[in-house]
Order: C-alpha cells, then structure tokens, then sequence
C-alpha cells in the first residue's frame, strides 16, 4: 500500500461523512444534537448501532481470540441477546415515559440530587477511559502500520483523527451521527466479508470448505462446561446479558440513539432487529478469527499480541487489496465509537450538570455556545488521554484501566435494579460513598479471588458482584417508601 493510497482512501472516506453531515446538520438545534428531533427511522438506528456496539477494538479483539478461546464468545452474545430484550421490555418503556433526554434523570426523580450526579458522574469517568483507550488502540495501529512510514508524529495523527470527529459532531450530534454509522457499519460488515475471501483465496480453499473443516474442529467449541473455567458457558451467558443491560441500557451513548426515534414501540423494534443482527455479526467475526489462525499456521506467522494478528495479516501478507479493506474497515470501526462517545459526554454534562435542558431563562444562542465549550473540553481531555495512554505503552496497564472503566457500570446495575425492583427510599447523601466502595471491593476480589475462593477465577461476571454489592449497600441505607416498581413514573425522593 502506497502512501499515496492511503490517503486518498482517507480522504475519500472523510469526503462522505462530511457530505451526511451536510445534509443531516442543516437548521440542526438542540433538539437534533441531543434527541435528532425524534425523528430517527428505527431501522437506520438498529442497523448502525451495529457499529457503534462493535467498536475498533472488537474490529481487531474477536477475530484474535479465537486461536485461544475458540468460539466461546458466542455465548456471551447469546447473553447480549437476552439483555437487549430486558431493555426493549423493561428499560425503554420507562424512558419513554419520563421523556427523558439524559436517562440519569431517573436516578434523580427516583432518588434524589446526589444519586443522579453519581450515576451521571460514573457514565463521563467510564466513557471518558472507555472510549479514549478504543481510539488509542485503533489510532496506535494506524500509527505502526501506516503513519510511521511518512514519519508522521503521533500526537499529529490524534489530532487528525480528533478535529475530524468534532467537525461533523459539533452542529448535528446524535442526528448526524444516526446515518454516518449507516456508512460506517456498512464499511466494516463489508471489510469482514472481503477479508474472509481475502483469507479463502491465499489459502486455496473455497469458503463452504473451510466452513467444514472449521465446524469439524474443536475451534468452533462454543460450551465451556468445565465450572473453574473463567469462560464457563452459563458465567458467558449471564455475563454477557448483564453487560448489555449495563453498557447499552444505562449507557447515555447506546440509549440516546434509541431515544432519537419518536415511538416507544418502533424503538422497541429496533432493539429487537439490532439484537437479532448483532449475533450473525458476531459469529461472522468469531468465523473470520478461525481463517486468520489457519492462515497464520499455514504461513508461519507469529504476533506478541493477538489483538495484532488481524492487521499484521492483512498489511503485510494478504496484498494491497486486502490492506485497503481492513483499513476501511478500521477506520469505520473506530469512528462510531468515539463520535459517539464525543456526543454522549456533551450531552450528560450539559443536561446532568450544567441543567441546559432546564434552564428557561437562558436563550439558545448562549446554550448553544456553552453546549460547543463542552464538546471541544471533551474532545481535548480525550487528545490528553490518548498522549498518556502512548507514553504508558504498556498492554497490561490498559487491560487494567479497561477492567477499572468496567468496574463502573457495576454502581449503575445496582443503583437501577434497586430502583426498579424496590419501594424503598435510599439516603441520597451515602450513595456516592456506597457507589466508590463497591467496585473497590470488587478490584480487590479480583486480584485474590484464587486464593479466598478455591481457584476460583471471576471473569466478566464481577459486574454482577458490583451490582449486587451497591445494591446491598443501598439496601443498608434505605427505608420503607412509595417508589414506583419498573415503569411506573417515580415519585421524588
């Protein structure tokens, strides 16, 4: 791949999000950043969620698990599966109800001041190290494999990649960012589908042939039933319904685009289709995982990480055509993830602690340029966060800072399931401290959990124990009340 190439890739890509910002952005107020108006056809949000869901990292992880945990993700996205159906019944409706635009706002009509800042509050500090450590993963693997060769400095390429995201998020927001998903989801559904003929066509195979073979083989093992096992099928599956519930449910990003669509009932329908779409997707990646491990043990090759297997394979083994669509593919993964992690953040901070929304008194000129003070404040603390997480440099360091992000879900679960399952009235003021303590409790069961639990090794079901143990917590701090019980509108605390 020349440079050349690659940068008219680029800009050709970048040509045509600006195009549907154009399009989308034009008389955009804060009704379209925040809500696009409510106007979102439900099945352009179910087919561009896809890409949101996945993200760069998933671009690259999944396929690069498979030579080590076979096709056991599997059932985590059955678990995804069940999860989007608890939020389709159970959390949507009651959006709907409270015509939120923020969902935080529940905590605040169902709890009090301090429990809203504190969900609203743990969202920002997941999304802000969440999405930052996508783009540096991403952009780190342009950085080696692309801008290293026209020795273009790093903080250059974040910069790029930044500023490009701010221009077409600033005016539209969640308008906008509905259809350059579209784009962007149907880029990289088409990079996995090439990258397998890609893969089909060098080993000399055809694609049903290879299928067999893979099925036919202990790489396609979805059931783990060995109960120590960290990827135990039931631990994959509850897991994975309780990472749904947690990071797309009582997520501002994922729920903001559901809530873009006017009628409770078609977003219901696009969560429906989404959750459907999402399993085929993620079992073509788990199948395009399978054809890079029998590639690389045709070919002898050899990478230090598997998140390194998927590029390394398409740069430099698969030729020039196969290297432009993984790029492509790349680059559409990472932009739905960080656009809209940009958009989320503004529009948390704005509502949950700035109280745009509410303040009648303020004109929309002002809230619009407080609402652009946000949005460039973020995008330069996510600039900041990516220049840290080169200088760290350290791949084990990340994957604790990805767990620590994790973690804070965990308050959220517990804070919402209290909330929706129970009458009781919480004392405000001690759920800050409840929602700190309970994910350092469960950092510190993590790290000895062999010891104090017979080799017992927690997975991604940990989220669990930090729902259930801030639900506890909050069950100590608690008193006999009037709340409503799943969708009914709350009384204040």
């Amino acid at each position: 791949m020349t440079p050349t190439l690659i940068l008219s890739i680029f800009i050709a890509y970048t040509l045509m999000l600006f195009l549907i910002t154009f399009i989308t952005a034009r008389k955009a107020n804060h009704q379209s950043f925040y809500i696009g108006n409510k106007v979102s056809p439900w099945y352009v949000v179910a087919y561009g969620m896809i890409g949101a869901s996945l993200s760069g990292v998933t671009f690259m992880s999944v396929p690069g698990w498979v030579g080590e945990t076979q096709f056991s993700y599997m059932m985590v996205a059955f678990g995804y599966f069940f999860g989007y159906a608890v939020i389709a019944l159970v959390l949507l409706p009651l959006y709907y109800r409270l015509k939120l635009t923020s969902i935080y706002g529940y905590l605040e009509q169902r709890f009090g001041f301090w429990s809203y800042k504190t969900g609203a509050g743990f969202f920002i500090i997941s999304r802000v190290i969440g999405a930052s450590l996508r783009m540096f993963l991403v952009i780190n693997v342009l950085q080696i494999f692309v801008f290293d060769a026209w020795n273009v400095p790093f903080w250059v390429n974040v910069l790029i990649f930044i500023a490009l995201i701010i221009i077409y998020t600033l005016k539209g927001g969640i308008r906008t960012i509905i259809w350059t998903d579209t784009l962007q989801t149907t880029f990289m559904l088409l990079a996995v589908v090439l990258s397998v003929y890609y893969i089909s066509r060098e080993l000399g195979e055809p694609v049903n042939r290879l299928l067999g073979n893979l099925f036919d083989s202990e790489m396609s093992r979805m059931v783990i039933t060995e109960w120590d096992h960290p990827r135990h099928f039931i631990k994959q599956f509850f897991s994975g319904m309780f990472i749904t519930i947690t990071m797309t449910g009582l997520d501002q990003e994922m729920m903001q685009k559901n809530l873009s669509i006017r009628h409770l009932k078609d977003a219901q329908k696009n969560m429906f289709t989404f959750s459907t779409i999402n399993l085929i997707v993620v079992f073509m990646f788990l199948v395009l995982g399978a054809f890079l491990v029998y590639y690389a043990a045709s070919q002898n090759v050899t990478v230090a990480m598997t998140d390194d297997l998927f590029p390394t394979i398409a740069f430099r083994y698969l030729g020039p055509a196969a290297g432009v669509v993984f790029l492509i593919g790349l680059i559409s993964a990472a932009f739905p993830s960080a656009d809209g992690a940009l958009t989320s953040l503004t529009t948390s901070f704005s509502i949950d602690f700035l109280g745009l929304e509410k303040n009648k008194q303020m004109d929309d000129r002002k809230k619009t340029r407080i609402r652009y003070s946000v949005h460039f404040s973020f995008a330069f603390i996510f600039f900041l966060c990516i220049l840290i997480f080169r200088q760290m440099n350290d791949r084990a360091i990340i994957d604790k800072l990805f767990t620590i992000a994790g973690y804070t879900y965990g308050p959220l679960l517990g804070l919402y399931t209290f909330g929706l399952f129970t009458k009781r009235t919480v004392k405000d003021t001690y759920t800050p401290w409840i929602a700190i303590i309970a994910p350092v409790v469960c950092y510190f069961l993590s790290l000895y959990s062999e010891e104090l639990f017979n080799g017992y090794k927690f997975g991604f079901e940990m989220l669990l124990v930090n729902g259930f143990l801030t639900f506890m917590g909050l069950l100590a701090f608690s008193k006999r009340g009037t709340g409503p019980v799943f969708g009914q509108a709350p009384d204040k605390a």
